[in-house]
C-alpha cells in the first residue's frame, strides 16, 4: 500500500491524499507537479521516473489514512 506522503520534498507544498498534483517515483518520493517539472520528470534523489501518484479514495482514508512522514529537502532539488 502506498504511504501517501503529505508534502513536496523539494519546495514542501501540502500534497493531501486526494491531490492530483502528487508526483511520486518507484521509491515514493514525493514531489509537487511543478517541482516534479522543474526537475524534468526525474526523482533527484534515486534517478527515477516521476509520475501522478495515484489518489485513496475518500471512503477509504478513515481506516488507511496517508502518511504524516513529513520528508523536505530542497538541497537535493537545485534553486527553487
Amino acid at each position: 500500500m502506498l504511504e501517501i506522503r503529505p508534502c513536496c520534498e523539494c519546495c514542501g507544498r501540502e500534497l493531501d491524499p486526494l491531490s492530483l498534483e502528487a508526483r511520486i517515483c518507484s521509491f515514493e518520493c514525493t514531489f509537487c507537479a511543478a517541482c516534479a517539472e522543474r526537475l524534468s520528470g526525474v526523482c533527484p534523489n534515486c534517478g527515477g521516473e516521476l509520475v501522478r501518484r495515484p489518489v485513496r479514495p475518500a471512503e477509504h482514508l478513515g481506516r488507511y489514512p496517508g502518511s504524516g512522514l513529513r520528508i523536505v529537502n530542497p538541497d537535493h532539488c537545485g534553486p527553487i
